[in-house]
């Protein structure tokens, strides 16, 4: 599967649990939605991901990629600590200037 770079860069500081790179992924004024709560700004997606990496352990294997424009949806295997491990989710991104811009994740 043929990822834009950014897109490969989130998925492997994931794996890594790597918040800080993670984080460096988005704009600084990226926008996360997750589990109905909102996560504005890189200083707070950084605190959302370092938490969620220690709750969830999650891992990600993608799935599907499909790109319109700059908004596109990234279907990954996440398997983790939680609940219903694994289950496939869709990570929603709208990309510019080679950074995510937001992201909304949906099961």
């Amino acid at each position: 599967m043929n990822l834009p770079k950014i897109v490969s860069e989130l998925v492997k500081t994931q794996n890594n649990f790597d918040s800080v790179a993670y984080a460096n992924c988005f704009s600084e004024k990226a926008v996360v939605f997750d589990e109905g709560k909102t996560h504005n700004g890189r200083k707070e997606i950084e605190h959302w991901i370092a938490d969620a990496n220690e709750r969830y352990q999650s891992i990600m294997t993608p799935v599907s990629y499909e790109q319109n424009g700059t908004e596109s949806i990234l279907k990954a295997d996440v398997s983790g600590t939680f609940p219903g491990s694994p289950i496939v989710l869709s990570y929603h991104l709208k990309i510019d200037n080679e950074l995510i811009q937001s992201l909304k994740i949906t099961g």
